[in-house]
């Protein structure tokens, strides 16, 4: 599996997917910047008027519910509309989904506009999203994961796609197959976007790789072990300077990396 992984990895360098990224103002800048410390090339076009003509270019499309202005749902959904048409993988992160009903309400109408290959999300939001009881506090989850694999098959055979839910276990699943990555740092939720940085990964990755599970696999554990390697290169574990490392580990992340530290179980 691990071989599979640096497989999807070394496609994101070699192909420079083209993601379109319509995401959280908070984050906006990270998530290009990490997108492009992956290997990848980012676009962060978000007006109605453009991105129908610019679904063709792109490799696939990231909506991240994060702010998600009427302006911003307007585009996604158009986006979708036409990146679906196109065939173009699309990933979709429901940040404060199960904490402000909008948000699911805008989920269900990109659900019935486009295919969407990816839902990426916390525990509460997959949970809330599955209709268990998730636990969110804002936009983050304070959900302990009970029944966490179950909800997310749940929701993976409910909308017939693949879903992620990330923590200190993430949680991978195309409703039958289910990939648990435990790789990570306590440091990451220290400083914010890392869930919308990782979402933007997942993205890149199903632009470039079309083993669409092992390639949201792929992204998870590049992030967590990215993220493991820039604590590891603190003296002091400051959040400032782990998250400039983080970029700078993403951007040197090797083969190598994977195999030796790499940790996935298969159920």
């Amino acid at each position: 599996m691990l071989h599979r992984i640096t497989s999807c990895l070394a496609q994101v360098k070699e192909k420079e997917p083209l993601v379109h990224s319509i995401t959280n103002y908070v984050t906006i800048n990270d998530c290009a910047n990490i997108l492009l410390c992956f290997g990848a090339a980012p676009a962060m076009c978000e007006v109605k008027s453009e991105v129908e003509e610019f679904a063709r270019l792109i490799a696939a499309l990231y909506i991240n519910l994060g702010i998600m202005t009427e302006e911003q749902k307007e585009a996604s959904l158009a986006a979708a509309r036409t990146a679906s048409s196109y065939g173009r993988p699309i990933v979709v992160d429901p940040v404060a989904c199960g904490a402000i009903s909008r948000r699911t309400h805008i989920v269900e109408e990109l659900m019935e506009c486009g295919s969407i290959t990816v839902i990426k999300g916390n525990m509460g939001e997959i949970k809330s999203l599955a209709g268990y009881q998730g636990k969110v506090r804002g936009v983050d989850s304070v959900d302990d994961g009970d029944n966490g694999i179950e909800a997310c098959m749940h929701l993976a055979n409910k909308y017939n796609t693949i879903v992620a839910a990330t923590g200190e276990l993430d949680i991978i699943t195309d409703g039958k197959k289910v990939y648990l990555v435990e790789n990570g740092s306590p440091m990451m939720p220290l400083i914010s976007g890392t869930g919308c940085m990782a979402g933007a990964l997942v993205a890149a990755a199903v632009g470039a790789c079309d083993d669409y599970l092992t390639a949201v696999a792929s992204a998870l554990m590049a992030i967590n072990i990215a993220g493991e390697m820039a604590a590891e290169s603190l003296p002091t574990a400051l959040p400032g300077s782990f998250k400039v490392k983080l970029f700078d580990c993403m951007y040197n992340l090797q083969s190598r990396h994977i195999i030796q530290r790499g940790k996935i179980q298969c159920l």
